[in-house]
């Protein structure tokens, strides 16, 4: 398996904790939350629950995130009629980017590091991109150049409108 990146991997100590750790955005004591602000990509598809967006600045047209409406951060404290629809939603989104044709698989990550509003990510693997299988494909997608935020949005508009 080839790495992304071309320096040799150096052994390192991880920095000291934060504990407690610093409010996120959308948490008490932090920044205002940007999906319930509208301070992110415009909403390409939405249903009673959820939002479908494209990303900027990327390398795998395809890619598209999902918000829900409700402010809410994880599946812990996801309200139940969320929940029941959640599952649908993705596998409707994983469909559209495996019928963009040239996708391998797609990927579901849910970090919530930078924000407490639940989201989640789909990202395609290019087929026959095996360099990039499992928890590859971030590192790839960071190290393989963007493509035009047109490009992005081009391939998120035709996921929609599959949806």
């Amino acid at each position: 398996m080839t790495l992304p990146y071309a320096e040799p991997l150096v052994p390192r100590e991880p920095a000291a904790r934060q504990i407690p750790e610093p409010p996120r955005r959308g948490e008490p004591g932090g920044p205002p939350c940007g999906i319930c602000g509208g301070v992110t990509t415009n909403a390409l598809w939405e249903d009673e629950h959820w939002t479908l967006h494209a990303p900027v600045g990327g390398s795998l047209p395809g890619a598209v995130w999902i918000a829900s409406k409700a402010h809410f951060d994880s599946f812990d404290d996801m309200p139940a009629e969320a929940a029941a629809s959640f599952a649908t939603v993705v596998a409707r989104a994983e469909r559209a980017i495996l019928a963009l044709g040239d996708v391998g698989r797609v990927h579901l990550y849910r970090w919530g590091d930078g924000g407490a509003h639940f989201h989640v990510w789909l990202i395609p693997r290019p087929l026959g991109m095996l360099d990039a299988a499992g928890m590859m494909l971030p590192l790839w997608e960071d190290a393989l150049p963007n493509v035009t935020d047109d490009e992005l949005a081009a391939a998120a508009g035709r996921v929609a409108a599959a949806m």
